[in-house]
Parts: structure tokens; C-alpha cells; sequence
């Protein structure tokens, strides 16, 4: 019989995984940015980022000081911010529709930020908004789909959610197939490295959207933990606490949706972190939202760093899409904890 492990982190272990998660972050960050096709000084990382975030020179050699400030480290913060946004959602979307299976994936959101972003890249800009303008609007318009599918005399109920979203999924996927057949050849390789993640070729411009939605999105939720453990509970329970189910339930499909579409765009479809980083976390901490949360983040974060991390370096110069070794960490894992007794499903 396998031992529980729900509790391992409760008490003063709690705070400690934190900070020990929080200082694991920075210093995976300046790894992400030494380690590549040229390796650097990491001594030369943290001069370089402190002298712009400082607004001086660095010291260091030009073409050293793009690498790290122009390249790799704009690509490495926003593999953390899009971990931790789709791990939070994740564990949100779990809580909201009481189904342990429940990631981005599962209400279509990434779908319809996939298909509306092969549509921009085959059929041209849509309306001028660009790539990242059309995954964002997909993911909100499939969203807004899935909610009108899945209400039952006015009511949004759980159950129908998951099967709208499912269905949704489908169709979407099938739809974006079609466009890819669709594509001239020199356009098949983009649209598949970013149908399965990637984080490459970013700049400091691409990262204000994404920073301040997952910043701002994990703050508001993380107010309402009390709310998202009340909805744990069932719909009655809640509504006997004061909890307005059916408004507050729309309320986290809104924010959820914002957060993956706002991941999506510019970070492409990446699996599995909202699926494994929140059930291996509620494991250690449990269900209390309040304490899940800010743990899934940062870990969520952490995750996507080394995997983009492994990415560039395990196979060079050829350079993996983040949704092969999502998928290849995640699945074995997801497959572990459903053979556990303890687990929560």
C-alpha cells in the first residue's frame, strides 16, 4: 500500500517548499541563460542582467550581452509566466468543474487559440491583429462557445462543460487540420513548432501582455481561495456558505480563459503543465486553494523553465518543441500518480 503523501508539506514544511521553489526560480533562470548552443559565464549572466535592470553597462562583451539580455533571457521569463499560467489555470479548471482530468485543454480554449492562430499564419492576418491577436481572441471566442453549450435552463453545470469543451476540442482540432493542409510547405514547420509550444524568439515587447495577465489573473484568484475551496465542496455546500456558484463559476472560466489565451499567444500550444503541476503539488499541500496556488505557480514555472531548458540543449543544434518533452515528463508522471491509491483521483 503506498504511502500518503497529502500532508508532507503541511506546518512549517509548507513555507520552506515555497521559499526553497522561489529561490530554485532564479537560479533555474540564470542556468536557462548560461547553458545553450554557447555556453556562458554565469558570472557574466548576472552581471548583465543587473546592469540593465540598473539601467549601466555591463561590462561584457557586445555580442555576450545580446545573447543574454536580447535572446535568452526575454525567452526564459516567459517559459516561467506561461508554467505558471497554465498551472494555475489548471488547478482552477479542476476546482470549477470538479473533474481531476480538467486542464486548458479540456474547455477548448486551446483549440480555439490553435485555430485561430493557423489561421493567421495560412490565411494572413486576421483584421491585422496578427498571430498572437488571433490566439488570444480564439481562446475567448471558444470560451464563450463552450459556456453557451454547456448551460441547462440557464445554469452552467459541470458535467455539460466538460462534454461541450470536449466536443468543441474535436471539431477545433479537426479544423485546424484542414488549414494545415492547406499550407504551403515552407509554412508547415512554423505551424507545427508552434501548435506544440515554443517560447523561442521573443523579445521584452512580447512579454508585457502575458506578465501582467498571469500577474494580475493569480492575484484575483488567489483572493477567492477561500471561495475555490467552498466549490470543492458541491454546489449546495457552497451556496450554504454564501458563495454565488453559478456567478463566481463564470467569474474562473473568464479569468482561466484569459490566462491560457494570453499563454497561447505568444508561447504557443503547450501541454500537460496544467494537468501534472497542479495534481503533483495538491499531493504534498492538499486542497486548501490557499496554499495550492501560490506553490503551483512558481512550481508550474520552474517545470516549463527546465523543460524549454532541455529543449535547447539535449538535442543540438536541433532544437525541440516544449510540448514533446511536456509530454514525455508529464505523461509517465500523470500515469504514476493514477496507480496510486492516495492520489487524488
Amino acid at each position: 500500500m503506498s504511502t500518503p503523501l497529502t500532508h508532507l508539506l503541511s506546518g512549517r514544511r509548507y513555507p520552506l517548499a515555497l521559499a526553497a521553489v522561489a529561490v530554485a526560480l532564479p537560479l533555474g533562470l540564470v542556468a536557462a541563460v548560461a547553458l545553450g548552443a554557447v555556453d556562458l559565464p554565469a558570472a557574466d549572466v548576472w552581471q548583465v542582467i543587473a546592469a540593465h535592470l540598473t539601467n549601466r553597462e555591463s561590462g561584457v562583451d557586445a555580442i555576450d550581452d545580446e545573447i543574454i539580455w536580447g535572446s535568452r533571457a526575454p525567452r526564459a521569463v516567459l517559459a516561467i509566466v506561461a508554467g505558471a499560467g497554465l498551472a494555475v489555470a489548471g488547478a482552477v479548471l479542476q476546482a470549477v468543474v470538479r473533474n481531476p482530468l480538467a486542464d486548458p485543454y479540456v474547455l477548448g480554449v486551446t483549440s480555439g487559440a490553435s485555430l485561430a492562430a493557423v489561421a493567421a499564419i495560412t490565411l494572413g492576418g486576421l483584421a491585422g491583429i496578427g498571430v498572437a491577436g488571433a490566439a488570444f481572441a480564439g481562446a475567448c471566442a471558444s470560451l464563450a462557445l463552450v459556456l453557451l453549450l454547456g448551460r441547462r435552463h440557464g445554469t452552467l453545470t459541470a458535467t455539460r462543460l466538460v462534454l461541450a469543451g470536449v466536443a468543441l476540442s474535436y471539431l477545433l482540432q479537426g479544423a485546424t487540420s484542414f488549414l494545415q493542409l492547406r499550407a504551403r510547405p515552407d509554412e508547415l514547420s512554423g505551424l507545427l513548432f508552434w501548435l506544440l509550444g515554443s517560447v523561442s524568439g521573443v523579445g521584452w515587447g512580447d512579454l508585457a501582455v502575458p506578465c501582467a495577465v498571469v500577474a494580475c489573473g493569480t492575484a484575483w484568484l488567489l483572493a477567492r481561495g477561500r471561495r475555490l475551496n467552498a466549490l470543492l465542496l458541491g454546489d449546495e455546500t457552497a451556496l450554504t456558505l454564501g458563495v454565488p456558484v453559478h456567478r463566481f463559476r463564470l467569474e474562473l472560466l473568464a479569468v482561466t480563459a484569459l490566462l491560457t489565451g494570453a499563454v497561447i499567444a505568444v508561447a504557443g500550444g503547450v501541454g500537460f503543465v496544467g494537468l501534472v503541476v497542479p495534481h503533483a503539488v495538491r499531493l504534498l499541500t492538499g486542497p486548501d486553494h490557499r496554499r495550492t496556488l501560490p506553490l503551483v505557480a512558481l512550481t508550474g514555472g520552474l517545470f516549463l523553465l527546465l523543460a524549454d531548458l532541455a529543449a535547447r540543449t539535449l538535442m543540438p543544434p536541433l532544437e525541440l518543441p516544449l510540448g514533446v518533452l511536456t509530454a514525455a515528463i508529464g505523461a509517465p508522471f500523470f500515469l504514476w500518480l493514477l496507480r496510486r491509491e492516495s492520489a487524488v483521483l
